[in-house]
């Protein structure tokens, strides 16, 4: 398969079997995150892989995180929410969090370090299409939550750029049929 046939077959898939793939399998794709370009070759990325209870653990953080937002948990809609936040990343059997360093060096840019890590992600996202994995890539409230950050060893001024849920698909692949790049570009200057 050429690497644009890997994009264009690539889609997130939310349900996955229990299969863990192997360590092989999520060293190949952290690998693959590290040849991603970076302004400055400043290397920003931070990968946590979460696997067993880990999953787990973090989940109770998030709950008791969104709690603490909602204020009253009291009713039965609130707690259906929080139990849903408590098991978010068990979907999956891998979930990799990765993170982007605030920069230390004056002449690289925060934004800067956030692209390279996406990019990073990006890349993680093709490698585990080629190798048939499952793959999803996911943010929300916990990506900036204090408490998920310090659960994670991360500083407080990292940036969490993906919960990246990582298995062997359980349901097939939907089709996908994106705007045109022609609808979204603009030429200037260009003369045939």
């Amino acid at each position: 398969m050429t690497i644009f046939e890997t994009i264009k077959n690539r889609r997130s898939i939310g349900k996955m079997t229990d299969q863990r793939p192997t360590r092989a399998q999520i060293e190949h794709i952290l690998e693959a995150a590290t040849h991603a370009p970076n302004h400055h070759k400043v290397e920003p990325w931070k990968f946590i892989v979460l696997a067993g209870i880990a999953r787990a653990e973090i989940g109770a953080i998030m709950a008791n995180s969104l709690a603490k937002r909602l204020g009253d948990t009291a009713n039965d809609k609130v707690q259906a929410l929080l139990n849903k936040e408590r098991t978010k990343l068990l979907r999956s059997p891998i979930v990799i969090v990765v993170a982007a360093e605030q920069p230390h060096q004056p002449n690289v840019l925060a934004i800067e370090n956030i692209e390279a890590v996406a990019a990073a992600v990006q890349n993680m996202l093709l490698t585990a299409e080629e190798i048939g994995l499952a793959a999803m890539w996911r943010t929300g409230d916990a990506a900036f939550d204090p408490h998920i950050k310090q659960w994670l060893g991360l500083a407080p001024e990292d940036h969490i750029v993906a919960f990246l849920y990582l298995g062997y698909p359980a349901i097939p692949k939907l089709a996908r049929h994106p705007t045109s790049f022609a609808e979204k570009t603009t030429w200037l200057g260009w003369e045939e």
